[in-house]
């Protein structure tokens, strides 16, 4: 059955808190995006799939008020041949394949890389499961707010304090096994890795500035595909490929681009222009690599120079 009743959801955009609106249709629920251009897209796309897009456009288009121009969907790992007939563009993703830890350990990364691991564990780093307790919380909260600019941005849960972070990172503990990295028994990073079904992705991964020299971040990849071998889950995701500041530690990790098609189906006028004059994506998205890229170390130089790390 669908619902027609368009009703708010309270979500986290950018680490705040903020109110979409939302419907619920088959038993799924989408999110309306609105703006220059109305976008209709599945709530939570990283852990479902939609199977007939067919029957959501058609609900979409009786729904009085939505006034909706775009719906949205794409298709989720390993289906990664287009099975639609829609207008369709590429969606680049970071990905390891996992078929064993020893293959990926021997095969899919970098001699430095095993090197940088080995290093961490004979300095003391110790990588293991863990508890969304208090203790864990508090670590949390320690290396949030080191500094309020990481990778040249203002950093989202600076400044957050124990009840706030406990709140939000709360939510999805259902589908989330905690992996901590400690030192001297102290939290020293940390990541949340999330098991989609067909996958997992890294959620949350941040490690302690103080403790850089630990390549930590790379200690927890390790432990996440040997968790994603005992789980029978074939690929680790680190969400999108962009070629920024990530671009080499996900290389050096193992991870590789791979292309899922995203669909946009216009369902008003508006939304056929929009689609037309490549407008859809929004206008970030028109600006050409050598504009963005210059701007990108003009944002991190004015961050740090305004919010300098403690």
């Amino acid at each position: 059955m669908s619902s027609n009743q368009i009703y708010s959801k309270a979500t986290l955009i950018n680490g705040q808190p903020r109110t979409i609106e939302c419907l619920d249709i088959y038993g799924q629920t989408f999110s309306i995006n609105r703006g220059p251009f109305t976008t209709i897209s599945l709530d939570d796309e990283w852990y479902d799939d939609i199977e007939k897009p067919d029957l959501i456009v058609s609900s979409l288009n009786k729904i009085s008020g939505l006034n909706a121009d775009l719906f949205s969907f794409w298709q989720r790992l390993p289906d990664i041949e287009p099975q639609y007939a829609y207008h369709q563009e590429q969606e680049d993703l970071a990905v390891i394949s996992i078929t064993s830890f020893d293959n990926w350990w021997n095969h899919q990364i970098k001699s430095r890389t095993r090197s940088l691991i080995r290093k961490s564990e004979k300095e003391g780093l110790i990588i293991k499961e863990t508890e969304f307790d208090d203790s864990f919380i508090q670590g949390m909260v320690n290396i949030f707010n080191e500094s309020p600019v990481r990778q040249g941005r203002r950093f989202w849960h600076y400044g957050k304090d124990f009840e706030t972070i406990k709140n939000q990172f709360s939510r999805f503990l259902f589908r989330e096994q905690m992996i901590g990295a400690y030192f001297n028994n102290e939290l020293v990073g940390f990541m949340m890795l999330c098991n989609a079904g067909k996958y997992a992705i890294t959620g949350q991964i941040i490690s302690s500035l103080k403790h850089r020299d630990k390549s930590i971040n790379n200690a927890l990849v390790a432990k996440a595909v040997k968790i994603c071998e005992d789980k029978k889950l074939p690929y680790l995701v680190y969400f999108f490929w962009t070629e920024d500041s990530l671009a080499e530690f996900k290389r050096r990790s193992g991870f590789q681009k791979v292309t899922v098609p995203r669909y946009y189906i216009p369902l008003s006028l508006k939304g056929k222009i929009a689609l037309k004059l490549g407008l859809h994506r929004g206008f970030k998205a028109l600006l050409p690599q050598f504009i963005i890229q210059p701007l990108k170390k003009i944002r991190k130089k004015i961050n740090e120079y305004r919010m300098p790390k403690n």
